[in-house]
């Protein structure tokens, strides 16, 4: 490739980029204003914006009685709060699916494949089943959640470890199995339990109810440091889809890689779930469809998944809320009834070459 091939083809691939942030990043916005403005008080979107906008530094006050007292409360103490923190999970469990896709090769992983899940579902329901309160940073119910996580991709990774390398297959295969022995723990947990073990049953379907700037704060620092590793592996993501020998042959040293991977979007997964529950398909979803958008370059599709992850959840946690105002369906609900017909899409694909 000449030099002036190569510049051509960088300033195609920075413009295209460009613009795939700025469509999804405005998908992004439109969504959050809409989630503001929606719920059992509807607030005008024109008056949301005029309410965020006068909170910027440098905006002058608003006019006397520019807007009901009642509406400002409602969305900057109460649905401000549930929008970042959806738009943050959306975008954890996009960029870890992208990711875990990218690594496993399979258009049909998601971040729950690596027994994430099932983890965080165990730890959660011991500690409802055992009536903890609450503790220290983000509760006992999350605390547990996080941690149970964080030991199960430790457990996965012990097993699928084979004289020093990480096989895929065996990522995947020890995956499925410490998923499926953790989620029987679970079942047998809600039936042996004491206790209403309604609250467990709801924080696996999946919400974001009741949480607020604390939460957020809290699970912020893990899902960016495992969102920001995600990111500053995106050419070695490329290399790999070439094949390990071949990324071995390009200087990327493969094992470390997929370790680094792994635990970084298990982290990142692991915060996710501990603050919002078990959310599924949202990782299977949104990279596959930013695939078939952007392509399969990672510099381009970790943050279109991101982007376009954040806006589905946001999306969805609106219409879980609206659907039955004042009441409202666990936000897992309507990603699964997103996901489940489309999982079953991909199924009659499989003999289609994604890569």
């Amino acid at each position: 490739m000449s030099a002036q091939s190569e510049d051509l083809y960088l300033a195609l691939r920075k413009r295209r980029w460009r613009v795939t942030v700025g469509a999804l990043g405005g998908l992004l916005l439109v969504s959050c204003l809409l989630a503001l403005a929606s719920g059992s008080v509807a607030i005008p979107v024109r008056e949301v914006a005029r309410i965020l906008l006068h909170r910027l530094p440098g905006v002058g006050p608003p006019p006397p009685a520019a807007w009901p007292a009642s509406h400002e409360q409602i969305v900057l103490a109460v649905r401000s709060p549930r929008v970042a923190l959806a738009a943050a999970v959306g975008a954890t469990l996009g960029l870890a699916g992208a990711a875990l896709q990218g690594l496993l090769r399979n258009p049909m992983a998601d971040p729950y494949v690596i027994g994430v899940s099932s983890g965080a579902a165990l730890g959660a329901t011991l500690a409802m089943t055992l009536g903890l309160g609450k503790g220290l940073g983000l509760g006992m119910v999350p605390a547990a959640a996080f941690l149970g996580a964080l030991a199960s991709i430790a457990m996965v990774y012990t097993l699928a470890r084979t004289g020093g390398r990480l096989p895929v297959l065996n990522l995947l295969l020890a995956g499925v199995a410490v998923g499926s022995f953790l989620s029987a723990l679970v079942s047998a947990l809600l039936v042996f339990a004491h206790r209403d073990v309604r609250p467990v049953i709801f924080w696996l379907m999946g919400g974001l109810g009741g949480r607020g700037w604390f939460h957020l704060a809290a699970a912020s620092p893990y899902m960016l440091l495992g969102a920001g590793g995600i990111l500053l592996l995106a050419r070695e993501l490329n290399a790999l889809l070439l094949g390990e020998e071949s990324a071995r042959q390009l200087g990327v040293d493969t094992e470390r890689v997929k370790l680094w991977l792994v635990a970084a979007a298990a982290l990142a997964t692991a915060a996710a779930v501990a603050v919002a529950g078990i959310i599924g398909f949202v990782g299977l979803v949104v990279p596959h469809m930013a695939r078939l958008v952007v392509g399969a370059d990672h510099r381009i599709l970790l943050p279109a998944a991101g982007l376009g992850g954040a806006a589905l959840l946001v999306l969805a946690d609106t219409a879980a809320r609206v659907a039955l105002a004042p009441g409202e369906i666990p936000v897992g609900i309507i990603t699964s009834l997103i996901g489940g017909p489309f999982f079953l899409y991909l199924l009659r694909r499989a003999r289609t070459r994604f890569w």
